[in-house]
């Protein structure tokens, strides 16, 4: 077997991993000003997609800009994903020559689509593939790559712990190669059950004081999670953003959820906020909980509220994510100060971070990798690719991170 890797080697942004240079997994973008993608040119057989967020799934129908229309395997929730990111990117950049595929090249998604559930085996390009739940966000898959000589096991982003949207994944299939993602390869998280405790004392205190609280979240997997996480602890709150489509499509998924029943009760629980900015405006002079995009503050219906809630200290700003370097939500949690909106501007209200990721952590890693001692692990989809490789060779493992764009060949 012969492993390329395209993209996500030694970075956390446009995975893209072509094996046999025929299938290829996953195929994302890094965003950025300008932004990146995957190198060399994948003119792949077939695709199969692992989840359903940009870094993954991010320009794939530029594959689809020529004459060849390979097809597309993934899950029901990623395909519905990965048309409603794509139609988003296709707004903010459509007229840029940053964007590489255009409306048609999105159309043809539809036409080369093959969706597959959990465990369910099917064949791409030659290869015998099979998902196992992943555990990270709805839809999210390890996939199991059979070439008939070797057994490819590609992680893709994952969580081994329970969510309230999701279980952790338990699935561990035989494997002679692992590529490992290892986003959080040197955080230990709380345990989540405190996490959501604070969370909910911190909010009903703000909201008991008086003040509005305002919950930036990712619109896959993060807006649905606080969702439930306010049901459950009996928070009132409204939901905007990309996170209502996002929600309302997981009611059609339910399969794809840890307890379905909770989910609506989640959804019952919480206002869509229907309006744009005026009504906006109303909603964040009130005493309320408001869940909403961007997770980082780089755009969304969040430019609109946290100017409206920022000038008083009783007011709280709950960022439920990591805050990548260089965005507004990760200069306002630095210097109480944030870009919002394309203006620098001083944040009274109190800023607080809670740690709700959907990544494993090094235990996780560590636990999950515990299976494949025997195997070839290539450590991907991070921040310190290379230390977690050297880490992994001292507890025994034959492990090491590819450089980007650097071909294994005959492993």
């Amino acid at each position: 077997m012969n492993i390329q890797f395209l993209g996500g080697a030694r970075e956390v942004g446009r995975s893209a991993i072509l094996v046999n240079d025929s299938l290829l997994l996953d195929y994302g973008m890094l965003t950025g000003n300008p932004p990146q993608f995957p190198v060399g040119d994948a003119n792949p057989d077939a695709v199969v997609v692992s989840h359903g967020h940009l870094d993954h799934v991010g320009i794939l129908p530029s594959l689809l800009s020529g004459d060849d229309r390979p097809p597309i395997h993934w899950t029901p929730p990623t395909r519905e994903l990965a048309h409603l990111l794509a139609r988003d990117t296709l707004k903010l950049h459509g007229g840029s020559y940053d964007c590489p595929f255009t409306e048609a090249d999105l159309k043809r998604l539809r036409q080369v689509s093959v969706p597959h559930g959990y465990c369910e085996t099917f064949e791409a390009a030659g290869h015998e593939i099979t998902f196992f739940d992943a555990g990270h966000i709805p839809g999210s898959a390890h996939v199991l790559v059979d070439d008939g000589e070797t057994t490819l096991l590609y992680t893709a982003d994952f969580h081994t712990g329970n969510q309230r949207l999701l279980s952790g994944t338990t699935a561990r299939p035989d494997a002679d190669v692992v590529i490992c993602e290892s986003t959080y390869s040197d955080v230990e998280h709380d345990e989540r059950k405190q996490v959501e405790e604070r969370f909910a004392e911190s909010v009903k205190t703000t909201l008991w004081e008086g003040g509005t609280v305002v919950v930036p979240a990712f619109a896959i997997g993060r807006t649905q999670e606080m969702l439930l996480v306010c049901e459950a602890h009996d928070i009132d709150c409204y939901v905007d953003g990309m996170g209502k489509e996002v929600t309302r499509m997981l009611r059609r998924n339910t399969d794809f959820v840890r307890d379905e029943d909770a989910l609506k009760r989640a959804v019952s629980n919480a206002r869509f906020v229907t309006g744009k900015n005026g009504q906006r405006k109303r909603i964040a002079r009130k005493n309320t909980v408001i869940v909403t995009t961007s997770g980082m503050l780089s755009g969304g219906p969040a430019m609109t509220y946290i100017p409206e809630i920022r000038a008083n200290p009783v007011n709280k700003i709950t960022m439920t994510g990591y805050q990548v370097e260089g965005t507004p939500g990760r200069e306002l949690l630095d210097s109480g100060r944030g870009e919002i909106d394309g203006r620098v501007m001083p944040v009274s209200a109190q800023v607080e971070s809670y740690d709700f990721s959907a990544h494993a952590d090094r235990d996780g890693l560590f636990d999950f990798l515990e299976s494949y001692r025997d195997a070839t692990v290539f450590v991907n989809h991070g921040d310190r690719c290379e230390a977690f490789a050297k880490e992994l060779r001292e507890d025994g493992f034959d492990a090491r991170s590819p450089e980007l764009g650097e071909l294994v060949a005959q492993v």
